[in-house]
């Protein structure tokens, strides 16, 4: 292969196999339903990422913020990670190797650990939001009797249930993540159908990319929903999952055929996903978008709710999270309203802490083939998320517990060129797709110079809340560390090109 650099990107490795594989059938022409189901079931479990606590937060924040106007960002954003999930995919398909495989043959010691670093940041983020969303669940399906640092310590079972259920097979484990997109559907659904949204506005603003009358708050609040749609180890993620379908990559034909299975499949599951976001912002658009404290305060004291203390009597604009959403809900709409968006919030983030346990399991032994037990790797990855949740669950209330999903959303975010970048990279390497490669030079780096805009429109946003000239000069410097690290891998992906053009010529 072309080498990049200074030795950059090194010579290939031993291939790391992976286990649950499910061998499909040779391939023929047209749709076959029997093939779509054998190839169903990666495209949910990843799907699942557009649907944890901190997407369903961000949710319901745009539709209390802005109603329906931001509903084409979230359209747009969920397009741009339905296509790097093909990337994904197709990349485990294609070369047999997940993306934490590849970064592990292609770049030097250096560059590959502080990638593994910042992928393992974005997990733990996802799963500390998994842990925020089942505790805050726990507290309002008990009605408070269930505090919230018990909430952080029962999640600890989850790690039980995901050790039993994989014991019996990939398979069994997809199903079971299907009845909780599911239920998802279902109490979302319901609660969409209580309220009754205007359609002809909702249509409105998911096909009319403007947003009239918006201002920082509205600007801010777009920026969050695609950070907090495209997320970072679900690409690696993906890339993995592919690979329990057993493939014959010396057949053309095959290859072609899993390739678009896997994309009309994964197609499906975001359509899906994306639905039930919407569910989630009309819901909060048609009911909440304009209303003050003094209202929200003034209904849930005639619904007789305890927790009309959340709501102070002045005339500023309704602020709503995970918790004071399910609240508000059981003040205008009864109680069944409240309950059932307690039990949406837990499938969500029961569901989420898998996807993240998965991706933690394939990330470490990709990067650094380091085979660590499942019980271990569940061990750990809850261990670091529950300790800094449950110490604010103990010392402070629900509302810092949920502010911590915006700091999160600020972190995942943060890492996703360390997905988007190297995926771009490998996926335009003819010595690594051959023919099935994708060259995506001039938009991906468009998407790469983007992402990084957004990301530090989110510092600045987030830092300068704190009011702290320690705190933006530390910000200051690990925004240039950053952008250097960056601007290094783009550097590669550009030599990679170059190489490319240089060899065809």
């Amino acid at each position: 292969m072309c080498r990049i650099g200074a030795d950059d990107l090194v010579e290939e490795k031993a291939v790391i196999q992976t286990t649950h594989t499910h061998r499909v059938s040779a391939p023929s022409w047209g749709i076959s339903l029997r093939k779509l189901w054998a190839f169903t079931g990666p495209g949910f479990l990843m799907s699942i990422a557009y649907l944890d606590p901190g997407n369903i937060e961000s949710d319901l924040q745009s539709g209390a913020k802005a109603g329906f106007k931001l509903l084409w960002v979230l359209l747009g954003a969920t397009i741009i990670g339905l296509l790097l999930q093909r990337l994904a995919a197709r990349l485990g398909v294609v070369t047999g190797m997940h993306l934490a495989e590849v970064c592990n043959r292609q770049y030097r010691t250096v560059p590959r650990v502080i990638l593994w670093l910042m992928v393992e940041l974005a997990i733990i983020g996802s799963d500390m939001q998994e842990v925020i969303g089942c505790a805050i669940a726990f507290n309002l399906l008990s009605s408070g009797r269930i505090p919230l640092w018990a909430g952080v310590l029962i999640t600890i079972i989850d790690t039980f249930v995901f050790l039993f259920l994989d014991k019996y097979g990939l398979r069994k484990l997809e199903a079971f993540f299907g009845v909780l997109i599911t239920i998802m559907a279902i109490t979302f659904g319901y609660e969409y159908v209580t309220v009754r949204p205007d359609q002809g506005e909702l249509l409105k603003g998911m096909f009319v990319p403007y947003c009239e009358g918006c201002g920082p708050v509205q600007l801010a609040q777009a920026v969050g929903i695609v950070g907090a749609v495209i997320m970072p180890h679900n690409i690696y993620l993906h890339s993995a999952l592919v690979k329990s379908r057993e493939v014959d990559r010396s057949n053309r034909k095959e290859v072609k055929e899993a390739n678009k299975y896997f994309f009309i499949e994964a197609t499906i599951a975001l359509f899906v996903s994306f639905l039930i976001n919407v569910f989630v912002v009309a819901v909060f658009a048609e009911a909440f978008y304009g209303r003050t404290n003094e209202e929200v305060h003034t209904v849930c004291n005639q619904s007789g709710s305890p927790h009309s203390s959340l709501f102070p009597l002045n005339n500023e604009t309704l602020e709503v999270d995970i918790y004071k959403g399910g609240v508000v809900l059981g003040c205008f709409f009864g109680p069944a309203a409240l309950y059932i968006w307690a039990v949406g919030i837990l499938a969500a983030g029961q569901s989420s802490t898998m996807t993240g346990t998965y991706s933690g399991q394939f990330v470490m032994e990709g990067f650094l083939n380091l085979r660590w037990s499942r019980f271990a790797r569940v061990l750990l990855t809850r261990s670091l998320a529950i300790t800094p949740t449950l110490l604010v669950a103990i010392f402070q209330d629900v509302q810092h517990l949920t502010g911590m999903n915006d700091f999160l959303n600020v972190l995942q975010s943060m890492q996703l060129p360390f997905a988007l970048i190297p995926i771009l990279t490998f996926t335009s390497l003819p010595s690594l797709m051959n023919e099935f490669m994708i060259i995506l030079n001039i938009g991906g780096g468009l998407v790469i110079l983007l992402v990084c805009a957004i990301n530090m429109y989110f510092v600045v946003v987030y830092v300068t809340t704190f009011n702290s000239v320690w705190l933006y000069v530390l910000a200051t410097f690990f925004s240039v560390v950053y952008l250097t690290f960056v601007g290094y891998l783009v550097g590669l992906h550009a030599a990679a090109f170059i190489c490319l053009v240089v060899t065809a010529l």
